[in-house]
């Protein structure tokens, strides 16, 4: 894969993270998505880049510090714990953020300050909002800039990150080019599938889904995704 650091960016452009969902299920890479409730602060933003994870113990300068080593186009992948009590980066570290060239956030936490956030632009995925911000200060806990949990995924450097309205995928940098062939021609393959209905050719008649009901009542141990591989259909692959 080209790793340089816009190569994310201009490659998920023109996809969503369902289609690369669904090439990861094809090429048999894990699919890691982080919680339904890891939302964007505002619909609509879409990021892509390389993690950089930060692990939050109450101070704001595990953030400076992950973007002091940060790369142009990277995602700040913060860790709060999945805390929803504190809000854990406001208007100041997304400003930071911004300037120093990185694609979003992804917040495994809270996050303050929306309207200032809204109005920088930059795109921030979290758990939600909160008034309070971090009211003690813990630990700094060991590897706190080299991992991030988001939910049951542990993340770093040798990940992506890639979101929209739908949510948030991680996958592997190494097969990051792999799968975005992959999602391309899942992508090629719906559109094509979506223009044939909306002029009059049923999905249905696309998949030849009569002769999956016909064949699976000789077979009823055959399943629609063995019969859609078998006819190169794009759903449920």
């Amino acid at each position: 894969m080209d790793i340089r650091q816009d190569a994310p960016a201009a490659r998920f452009a023109a996809l969503t993270t369902a289609h690369v969902a669904d090439a990861c299920l094809r090429a048999g890479v894990p699919v890691r998505c982080a919680p339904a409730a890891v939302v964007p602060v505002l619909p609509g933003r879409r990021l892509a880049g390389r993690v950089r994870p930060a692990r939050h113990a109450g101070s704001v300068d595990v953030f400076l510090e992950a973007i002091e080593r940060a790369t142009e186009g990277d995602v700040l992948v913060v860790d709060d714990g999945g805390r929803t009590d504190r809000a854990c980066v406001g208007d100041l570290v997304v400003l930071e953020a911004r300037a120093a060239g990185l694609a979003g956030l992804v917040v495994w936490g809270a996050h303050r300050d929306t309207a200032d956030l809204v109005a920088v632009g930059l795109p921030v995925f979290s758990l939600g909002a909160t008034p309070s911000g971090p009211l003690a200060l813990d630990p700094r806990p060991a590897g706190a800039l080299e991992h991030a949990r988001v939910g049951p995924l542990t993340v770093g450097p040798r990940d992506v990150a890639l979101a929209d309205d739908d949510g948030v995928l991680f996958v592997p940098a190494d097969r990051a080019g792999e799968l975005f062939d992959l999602a391309e021609s899942i992508r090629d393959t719906e559109r094509r599938q979506a223009d044939r209905i909306r002029a009059g050719d049923s999905l249905r008649a696309q998949v030849g889904f009569g002769a999956y009901l016909a064949a699976r009542e000789a077979d009823p141990a055959l399943t629609f995704r063995a019969h859609l591989r078998a006819v190169g259909g794009a759903i449920e692959e």
